[in-house]
């Protein structure tokens, strides 16, 4: 079965590689494999919203089933912001290094630092109604930066439950608990027939 991934973004195409590794049945194909080399504008203004247009975009360009995430981080303290602005909150090429600071900074003066990943991961295909599956970490920002695994927010995200941030757990732990994990785990039940929606 032919799965192309609808990002650009090479982590995600790791991890989610790295979670279906357990099911030969996929073919994984990315946008590079395609020769897809534009980057799909998100529009919407909820994670669903930029995750079904993605993956409708990908599989009407291609004629492939595709799949997308659109996933971010959450932050009580700062009225649930950045939310789907995640990738470009604070600038879209401002190193994750300096938006991570900048978050540390400004959480300081706060009280509460509970903060949430989430992700909602998109199945399209022609013909079919596009299906959604939503996964979410809970979690509280640092009180600093650490750890070089991962991408964008995991150095200053600590999970409920762990005293590591994302960042300084191996790939398969992360996996193990991570929001995508669980978008993707709903996913994958659909794409095998053991969904019970």
């Amino acid at each position: 079965m032919k799965l192309i991934l609808a990002t650009h973004n090479h982590h995600k195409v790791t991890e989610i590689k790295h979670l279906l590794r357990a099911h030969p049945e996929f073919e994984v194909l990315t946008l590079d494999d395609v020769g897809i080399r534009e980057e799909i504008e998100e529009t919407g203004i909820t994670f669903e919203e930029n995750a079904k247009l993605k993956a409708e975009w990908v599989s009407r360009h291609t004629g492939l089933m595709a799949l997308a995430d659109d996933s971010g981080i959450e932050i009580e303290a700062f009225n649930n912001e950045p939310g789907v602005y995640s990738s470009r909150y604070l600038g879209e090429n401002t190193p994750y290094s300096v938006k991570n600071a900048i978050i540390l900074e400004r959480i300081a003066t706060h009280t509460n630092r509970k903060a949430r990943y989430v992700s909602v991961v998109a199945i399209a295909e022609s013909g079919k109604p596009t299906q959604l599956f939503r996964g979410e970490m809970s979690g509280n920002i640092a009180s600093k930066a650490e750890g070089d695994g991962g991408f964008g927010y995991d150095p200053i995200f600590v999970a409920d439950g762990y005293t590591r941030t994302i960042a300084q757990m191996p790939l398969d732990e992360k996996n193990r608990i991570s929001h995508r994990h669980k978008s993707l785990k709903q996913a994958i039940a659909y794409l095998i027939g053991e969904d019970s929606r």
